[in-house]
């Protein structure tokens, strides 16, 4: 197995939302024991701590949830990946998903740097397409795909200066999208598979044919798991369960996949909301997918006892 040198990246961020506690799950990843999990796979692993916002002077917004702070965010989230990216395989500790709009910028500038193409793949019950002008809710955690690929509306957010086409983008584990933010999606042709279409064909084949174009790209790969991605009956520490998500085995199945491929640069893990778990099974089952993202098969997998 080719050993990495990873980087855990604390992003205590907790203003994409309003229902708060997500601020919590860098903490619960470290307590459930991610470094050491990572580190008994033989790959070197360096905790830098957490990341704080960067202080802003835009005023708040009457519709849009914490607009400062999301910005603060995004810029000292964009510096933190664009600086560990040259230095190993960065692994964010969310925080809400709104933190991905710094993450992916930041990769995608390295991506730049190094003359690859940045993909992305998207687990989560959801698209987060919404722009600042579309979100009804004025959640802002449903909007980061929309901002790193370009779209127009974040006039209030730093500039992006390497947009991930939406082509390039790949979301599986759909199952809660507006049918409007579907619509604008299907017609950049990002690569869109809802849970049905993994009832019908496993996770496996959109999941390959993603990997099989970033390597045909000669692209790199930024991979954003949400909680939420999962079904809530196993992993109930979110705060936007959806029924009908995928089950652990299909996520790892993918996780043992995507390390297969050898194409994966990055990594969030999002949405964490400690005060909704129970005994930290959610927690630890992230810390789990991880540890096979990163290599760790199925024989060699801990017995869990809640």
């Amino acid at each position: 197995m080719d050993k990495k040198h990873v980087i855990l990246v604390g992003a205590p961020m907790d203003a994409g939302k309003r229902r708060q506690g997500c601020r919590m799950g860098p903490d619960a990843y470290r307590v459930a024991g991610l470094e050491q999990a990572l580190a008994d796979l033989e790959h070197s692993v360096t905790d830098i701590g957490d990341v704080s916002a960067d202080a802003t002077n835009v005023p708040d917004h009457d519709h849009l949830f914490a607009l400062p702070d999301c910005i603060g965010w995004t810029t000292a989230l964009t510096r933190a990946a664009h600086n560990t990216a040259p230095k190993g395989l960065p692994i964010f500790m969310g925080g809400d998903h709104a933190l991905s709009m710094g993450t992916v910028a930041g990769m995608a500038i390295h991506a730049q740097q190094i003359d690859r193409p940045l993909f992305v793949l998207w687990l989560d019950a959801h698209s987060d397409f919404h722009t600042p002008d579309s979100t009804g809710s004025g959640n802002l955690h449903g909007t980061p795909v929309a901002y790193f690929t370009g779209q127009p509306g974040f006039d209030a957010f730093p500039p992006v200066t390497a947009p991930v086409p939406t082509d390039r983008v790949g979301m599986i584990g759909l199952r809660s999208v507006d049918p409007a933010e579907r619509a604008r999606l299907e017609q950049d042709h990002a690569m869109l598979a809802d849970m049905r279409s993994i009832d019908e064909h496993g996770i496996k084949v959109p999941l390959l044919a993603f990997l099989d174009r970033v390597r045909q790209a000669n692209g790199i790969l930024h991979v954003s798991l949400d909680v939420d991605f999962l079904d809530p009956s196993v992993a109930p520490a979110v705060g936007t369960t959806v029924p009908g998500g995928a089950t652990e085995r299909e996520a790892h199945l993918a996780m043992e996949l995507l390390h297969e491929s050898g194409l994966v640069c990055s990594l969030d893990l999002v949405e964490l909301n400690p005060f909704l778990d129970e005994r930290g099974r959610t927690a630890k089952l992230m810390v789990d997918l991880a540890a096979s993202l990163l290599g760790r098969r199925i024989f060699d997998r801990p017995t869990r006892s809640f």
